[in-house]
């Protein structure tokens, strides 16, 4: 009896550990829109017939993350043959435009994507220097979290040339001309009542303390 159940337990750890019968035959993604099923599964770098039970999902969610459009992973197994890869893509905020087209970033400042126009609902921002880690970037990120429906439909560019030369143009060719990133919330809410003004030129850069029209 106890050769038996040690034959009966090595079976199993033999179909679980080692066969490829318990393995890996479908790849499931889920909740990709920009990323193709191919590109995640590539990166996933499984190969077919890989014991499920062996798959180090760990390495294989670090592998998928490192698609730019990807901002969460989760790698599960799903009896008795399937991996599940679920993704949660990044959403664009800001669009800047490089030559004819525009990289695209995420709220937290990482461009992800290059396509040929603005998606509805993005702002079109030009920086000095695009990236998650500069300056002009994060000032942007800040701006954009500030403004409301109204500065936000009729915002045509969030202009960022440096970290104290920050303007809004608006429809119509009228500017908002910001400053520094600071009370920005403020700025925003002051900025949006003088829409109803007539004039060209609105500056809230000495907002709360001053504010000017033109």
């Amino acid at each position: 009896m106890a050769l038996a159940g040690l034959l009966a337990v090595g079976t199993l750890g033999w179909l679980i550990f080692v066969s490829p019968v318990l393995g890996v035959h479908d790849v499931w993604v889920e909740g990709a829109l920009v990323l193709e099923t191919d590109q995640v599964v590539a990166a996933a770098a499984v190969p077919d017939g890989t014991p499920l039970a062996r798959v180090d999902t760990d390495a294989v969610r670090d592998r998928v993350a490192k698609l730019p459009p990807a901002r969460e992973v989760t790698v599960s197994r799903r009896w008795p043959s399937t991996l599940v890869i679920e993704i949660v893509e990044r959403s664009p905020v800001g669009a800047v435009p490089n030559g004819k087209k525009y990289d695209l970033f995420d709220d937290h400042g990482v461009i992800y994507r290059t396509v040929t126009s603005v998606p509805s609902g993005v702002a079109r921002v030009e920086l000095a220097t695009p990236g998650p880690q500069d300056t002009s970037t994060q000032s942007a990120l800040v701006v954009l979290r500030s403004l409301g429906e109204r500065l936000r439909s009729e915002l045509v560019t969030l202009v960022v040339e440096g970290p104290a030369r920050i303007r809004l143009e608006l429809r119509g060719d009228r500017v908002v001309t910001w400053g520094d990133a600071e009370e920005s919330e403020m700025k925003a809410k002051v900025a949006t009542a003088l829409l109803t003004k007539p004039d060209k030129r609105i500056d809230v850069s000495g907002v709360p303390e001053v504010v000017t029209l033109g």
